[in-house]
């Protein structure tokens, strides 16, 4: 890895990964994790390699390790191991995608315009947005992954939610923010904005607080994860994040 930033952010992945899981099994270069209470999360049900592997072996291991559930995700957070697996796997019909690992360079903004809220005040705004990506799943698909939230408290030593409010009262946009004093790091996950409220300054307000919060537990490697292929990475290079390294995953079903 070329940088120490980056070596803290990929333990800190691996750690928060096994933490939060309800059941963990070491396997060859990684583990696999497993939560039955929301068993349709592919983040909560899937493999995890976090050291050297045989890939050409790594296919046959994720069929082990998932062979139980109707999808396959394999998460592999060395840059130069998942592109050396990459073509097994693709082999194996999984798809790629390569996500950033994006540290905070800029000076942390002062304030914190929004707020820490708790996973109520987002259930309704975050059930319809996952509505809108995926309308033809049932009911019990959806609670899931709102409510797979709840386990991530388990990932890190504080875990907080950030949310905007509108003057209504609504979270127009929300975050999570995971938090390690201890070596310093923390990270910023899954910031959305309900398609309502878009262009109105939410997003930055929610992710000014998690900044603010984060520098204010001496946490000095405050990080995120975008896809590489879509637009938010450039939104976030706008407001001080720089690529410092890749993670990938490879899912299948």
């Amino acid at each position: 890895m070329p940088n120490a930033e980056l070596q803290r952010i990929t333990s800190f992945l691996s750690a928060f990964a096994r933490r939060q899981a309800a059941r963990v099994v070491d396997l060859p270069g990684g583990f696999a994790v497993y939560d039955d209470a929301f068993a349709h999360s592919r983040a909560n049900n899937q493999v995890v390699i976090d050291g050297g592997v045989d890939c050409e072996a790594l296919p046959a291991i994720a069929e082990e390790a998932l062979g139980h559930l109707p999808h396959r995700l394999i998460s592999v957070l060395d840059d130069e191991v998942a592109l050396a697996c990459a073509e097994p796997l693709i082999r194996a019909g999984y798809a790629h995608s390569t996500y950033l690992v994006m540290l905070h360079t800029g000076p942390v903004p002062a304030g914190a315009p929004a707020e820490e809220v708790d996973l109520d005040a987002i259930r309704v705004p975050l059930t319809r947005r996952w509505r809108d990506l995926l309308p033809d799943v049932d009911d019990e698909v959806v609670r899931h992954l709102v409510d797979r939230r709840e386990a991530r408290r388990r990932g890190a030593g504080i875990v907080r939610f950030i949310g905007a409010r509108t003057p209504d009262g609504e979270v127009a946009s929300w975050a999570d923010l995971y938090l390690d004093p201890a070596t310093g790091t923390a990270q910023i996950e899954d910031l959305i904005t309900s398609e309502a409220h878009l262009g109105r300054g939410y997003a930055d307000a929610v992710l000014t607080t998690a900044l603010r919060l984060a520098a204010n537990e001496d946490c000095g490697a405050r990080f995120l994860t975008a896809d590489a292929a879509d637009w938010p990475r450039h939104w976030y290079e706008r407001r001080g994040f720089a690529v410092i390294g890749h993670s990938h995953c490879f899912e299948r079903g």
